[in-house]
């Protein structure tokens, strides 16, 4: 699922070398370099971030340690399954990195709690420049990271989904504006589908597997969702039905999207102007773009819910058993500050990961897009241990037989029974 993309860095900052540091116990202490304040503490940290977008985080990396002579970070850059693997045996017996991502998946965080491997930053938090400002953060990431009272996590990065149109597309059907409502997005959606039961053009690109989710923010719109806040499904009850059963009908009965598609192939669809809209993350907006895509961005249309579209974060922690504790909460209080993270959007396209610095990336009208969809986002299946057992066995097959004919509501049972069964609700 991804938010691992994108843009290249536009802010003068010097380079790093990215070292290896995952061996042996990379938390130890550096040598002195002299006595007391002009020791130089070495910070080391984990990260997954392998992709276009890892020249932002070395540049934020770089801009640090030139600010902090006497805190130095080295960040480790491996691909997702290498850290997964690694790093809750090196944690547990704290032989591992002082910071670290350890998976894109928010609900992640649980392994580690339950381990006693990670560090609460609870006495670091604060509205003071060297505090973690966690009020800055959106609710439904700081009540993510938030487990027993106690916070474990700040964002690594953030991105919101938002609603990706091809301009061309809609001049030649008339359409002057991109859908604001539910009702005029299923509206312009059916009138941009194209060439009947075989479409040479289709309304929208969805993918409902191996991709950032796509089908909750419909749910959502319309007031339902999929597991309330006690673990308990609710997939099952009217909004959701109800919302499941208008998509899945456009898509089979109107066929405003191809069935099945990943995340690739929605991208795919779009890309080669066969799809007028799709809903999509800030990593996607150079590709469409160097496609040759005339693109408009808008928010995601508001349905009977209210304003609603997805979030998705990559949690950033402190081991347990780092020797330097309060050097690593300082840096993420500076990771997580304004000017560190208005630097950041402005160099990568994706959203800071504070409500509170719309102002700072106002003149980046693609990242302001995506801030503004800040204080309205959601976390899908957030605070949820089992999140990926529940995606990958219950969520993504569900779509995938209603988008093939099966009964909604027969589905959506069955689901909330699977549901109940991972999360341990008795209801």
């Amino acid at each position: 699922m991804p938010i691992n993309t994108r843009r290249r860095i536009s802010i003068a900052l010097a380079a790093i070398t990215v070292v290896s540091v995952f061996t042996g116990c990379s938390s130890s202490p550096a040598p002195n370099t002299g006595q007391g304040s002009d020791q130089v503490v070495q910070l080391s940290m984990l990260t997954g971030f392998t992709g276009s977008d890892k020249a932002s985080y070395d540049a934020l990396i770089a801009e640090f340690n030139s600010t902090h002579p006497n805190i130095q970070v080295t960040m480790d850059v491996q691909p997702w399954a290498s850290v997964a693997q690694k790093l809750p045996q090196s944690w547990a017996t704290g032989q591992g990195p002082d910071l670290a991502t350890p998976s894109s998946d928010p609900g992640s965080i649980f392994n580690y709690i339950n381990t006693n491997s990670v560090l609460p930053l609870d006495d670091a938090v604060g509205d003071g420049d060297t505090q973690i400002n966690a009020s800055a953060f959106p609710d439904s990431v700081r009540n993510a990271f938030t487990v027993n009272g106690k916070l474990y996590a700040v964002p690594a990065n953030l991105a919101t989904l938002v609603l990706y149109y091809n301009k061309t597309m809609f001049s030649a059907a008339g359409i002057t504006n991109p859908p604001t409502t539910q009702d005029e997005f299923v509206a312009d959606i059916k009138q941009l589908t194209i060439g009947g039961d075989n479409p040479t053009q289709f309304g929208l690109s969805l993918a409902d597997n191996n991709t950032i989710q796509m089908w909750p923010i419909l749910q959502w719109m319309n007031g339902g969702d999929i597991i309330d806040n006690t673990g308990c499904a609710v997939i099952d009850q009217k909004a959701s039905v109800d919302a499941l059963t208008t998509w899945s009908n456009l898509v089979i009965q109107n066929h405003i999207s191809p069935i099945g598609q990943t995340g690739a192939d929605a991208d795919t669809l779009f890309s080669a102007g066969k799809a007028a809209m799709e809903i999509n993350g800030p990593w996607a907006a150079g590709t469409f773009t160097s496609a040759g895509i005339d693109l408009g961005i808008a928010q995601v249309p508001v349905g009977p819910a209210g304003p609603v579209t997805l979030a998705s974060t990559v949690p950033l922690m402190i081991e347990a058993a780092t020797p330097h504790p309060a050097e690593a909460k300082e840096f993420l209080a500076w990771w997580t500050g304004k000017t560190a993270q208005a630097a950041f959007a402005k160099s990568s396209g994706f959203p800071p990961v504070r409500t509170d610095i719309g102002d700072a990336v106002a003149d980046n009208a693609t990242v302001a897009m995506f801030a503004a969809a800040l204080p309205h986002a959601k976390l899908y299946l957030a605070g949820q241990p089992n999140a990926t057992q529940i995606d990958s066995d219950v969520y993504v097959p569900l779509i995938g037989q209603i988008t093939r004919g099966a009964d909604v509501q027969s589905s959506a049972t069955a689901a909330a029974a699977a549901i109940n069964a991972i999360t341990g609700c008795t209801k």
